[in-house]
């Protein structure tokens, strides 16, 4: 019996609608598969790059099929290893990756992958690296199918990647006139071959007698021989030698080795400084840096490390050693560092240096006119070249445990400039009508103070003189009189003309760590501080080479300048301080200070020459009224040829004739100006 038309229809939908229901399901399924299959994909490929851009190469095994890697005739171990080998060995790092792409292949079980790789070398950045291979499922996992050019593309399984460095010369430091003072020099390095020791109690005789020669306790000898990689023919290096005599004794040998050296030493060290190895600490501050490179450590050679330094060149190839074939991957010219040009004078440094060498002290030279500084010296130094070299450490201990502070750079260093600085307060005194070359100050005593309220304080002086003018108080330095001038002024007018003097500023535009000068702590509140700062004592505070920039305006007309030690720098032009009459004043006064018999500077007179000068002793004090150490100050110029300015100052120079010391160390050097 036949089914009404109407049920078959029903059926006949039902069924159809089973079906369109089926193949909308297994569509579904199907989309639902690849799109499974294309996240994997995608995700392996992610894996694998991310390590490779994070340095985990140990983990890319782990990416990469089997197969793949047996037939490029690796494990998942040398795979490792020939990651770190090649991109260790030419420095890669910083890499980046772009343009990742996964893409379906030529069926259902492979992906395409495409990728770029951008990197810096220890010859810096290299040109974008593209990528190509594929993805295939391995058991339901996706991994790449892995080949050599994945490390570098075009390379094959014995291609070998090798770097040439061609390392650039660090560049010269020289003075005014071209003079070397800093430049990459030869030397040797002496040291010791194991098998020309022998053993037993002869080599312990040879080393005995190595010891002996080159200055260098046999404990160092012996455990320098038990390095791990000392074999009976290496040569063992102990130290260098700067003298270029070499030892005929049986077991010692020498190499020859390029450094860096400093002609002048110890009379230039605080100003150049001196390079060495990098440290982690230095790579983990630039990146770029690696392991044995050499860097300025301080002083110049830091300052200016970057234009010195220069950058390596050299070639990066893909070298098979069996087929010959070669592909250059990169190639960078080398440039040589810059030649960096002082103002300084070589032959003014080291003769200051060694007339000032047995004292604690500085000397600041600068020529007055255009702030050229001249010289730059510190005592005590330190050797520059043994630095350099690599200092052993018990001599450098030697050194941080010296009480006179061999590293300290005095020149750059503060201090109370004492009776120099009343050449400033005269000529601010001067120029505001307070001061006159023939006014007359009568003072009596050798002690004063202004009234009861000073309590037990009073400012001193040296000479009983009644009747003091301007002229008079410089050439004997009469604190009572410069105090006295002080307080006329008045403290809010001294502060504002001593700011023309570049109180506060900090001269940033000199390669020199260095504190701006200060007037006082916190203001000049009270009459004594105001009075003492007047001759040159209270909460004052200026470097030698501030010193010398301020001192400046007295040999220029009244102008202060803008120090610099650079000859291709330029600074600020010079400023007027003061009026022009006002300095020219002062000069003259200072000119008498020196002419004069009884002046504090007479000591530099020189038949000939006129020479104008100030001396000054600054005490150290705790508290006000307390007696304390001085140091001794001078500075110095030509009247009539004022191209040259000194500031020289000794430590210590109480009991051990003041101010007169620092004029013993310095006037052969003050008699050529």
């Amino acid at each position: 019996m036949k089914q009404p038309i109407y049920k078959r229809k029903s059926w006949q939908i039902a069924f159809g609608v089973i079906i369109i229901l089926l193949i909308v399901v297994a569509v579904l399924f199907f989309i639902f598969l690849n799109q499974s299959a294309d996240k994997k994909a995608e995700r392996t490929a992610e894996s694998f790059t991310t390590n490779l851009k994070k340095g985990h190469y140990d983990k890319l095994a782990e990416d990469v099929t089997k197969d793949s890697l047996k037939e490029s005739q690796f494990s998942q171990k040398q795979l490792q290893e020939k990651y770190q080998a090649v991109y260790g060995g030419v420095g890669v790092q910083d890499i980046t990756v772009k343009n990742l792409k996964v893409k379906p292949g030529a069926n259902s079980r492979i992906y395409n992958l495409s990728y770029e790789l951008s990197m810096r070398t220890s010859l810096g950045k290299l040109k974008t690296q593209r990528y190509k291979t594929t993805i295939s499922n391995d058991n339901d996992e996706w991994k790449i199918n892995w080949k050599p050019a994945l490390i570098f593309p075009g390379m094959v399984a014995d291609d070998k990647v090798r770097l040439e460095t061609d390392e650039a010369r660090r560049g010269d430091i020289v003075d005014r006139n071209g003079k070397k003072l800093a430049t990459m020099g030869d030397f040797y390095e002496v040291g010791v071959v194991p098998e020309l020791l022998t053993s037993g109690a002869e080599k312990n005789k040879r080393i005995e007698a190595i010891s002996k020669e080159i200055d260098i306790p046999a404990k160092e000898i012996n455990e320098a021989l038990k390095q791990k990689w000392v074999k009976e023919d290496s040569f063992v290096p102990l130290k260098t030698v700067f003298d270029g005599v070499k030892s005929d004794l049986i077991g010692i040998a020498y190499a020859q080795k390029v450094l860096r050296t400093y002609p002048l030493n110890q009379a230039s060290a605080h100003l150049l400084g001196y390079v060495g190895e990098v440290s982690a600490e230095d790579i983990k501050k630039n990146p770029q840096l690696k392991v044995g490179d050499v860097i300025g450590k301080t002083g110049l050679e830091r300052y200016y490390d970057k234009d010195l330094r220069g950058e390596s060149g050299g070639i990066i190839k893909i070298v098979n050693d069996r087929t010959k074939h070669e592909t250059t991957l990169q190639k960078v010219a080398r440039k040589d560092g810059q030649t960096v040009k002082l103002t300084i004078d070589a032959n003014l440094q080291q003769k200051i240096y060694t007339d000032l060498s047995k004292e604690p002290g500085a000397a600041s030279v600068i020529n007055p006119q255009n702030g050229e500084l001249l010289a730059l010296v510190s005592t005590p130094s330190y050797d520059a070249n043994q630095m350099a070299a690599g200092i052993r450490a018990e001599d450098y201990k030697t050194y941080s445990e010296d009480e006179r502070m061999p590293f300290l750079a005095r020149y750059s260093a503060r201090y109370a400039p004492g009776s120099t600085f009343k050449t400033i307060t005269a000529a601010i005194g001067l120029d505001l009508g307070v001061t006159k070359p023939d006014k007359v100050r009568k003072i009596d005593g050798l002690k004063w103070q202004k009234d009861a309220s000073w309590g037990k304080y009073s400012v001193t002086r040296v000479h009983d003189k009644s009747s003091v003018n301007m002229v008079d108080a410089l050439v004997y330095s009469d604190n009572i009189y410069f105090a006295q001038e002080g307080l006329e002024i008045g403290a809010r007018r001294f502060e504002t003309e001593l700011k023309k003097f570049n109180f506060g500023e900090k001269y940033t535009h000199l390669p020199v760590d260095m504190k701006a000068a200060q007037i006082s702590n916190d203001g000049l509140k009270s009459e004594i501080l105001l009075a003492d700062t007047a001759y040159g004592q209270g909460q004052l505070l200026m470097s030698p080479i501030e010193q010398a920039a301020a001192y400046s305006a007295i040999a220029n007309g009244g102008k202060t300048v803008y120090p610099k030690l650079t000859v291709s720098q330029q600074v600020k032009n010079p400023e007027q301080a003061v009026k022009k009459e006002s300095a020219d004043i002062v000069k003259e006064a200072l000119v008498k200070t020196v002419s004069d018999p009884n002046g504090t500077a007479h000591g530099l007179a020189v038949s000939g020459k006129n020479l104008a000068a100030k001396t000054g002793t600054a005490e150290l004090k705790q508290k006000q009224g307390e007696d304390g150490d001085e140091n001794g100050f001078l500075y110095a110029f030509n009247a009539d040829h004022p191209d040259a300015l000194l500031v020289g100052m000794v430590e210590d120079v109480k009991g051990r004739g003041g101010s007169s010391l620092v004029i013993d160390r310095l006037k052969n050097v003050i008699a050529t100006f």
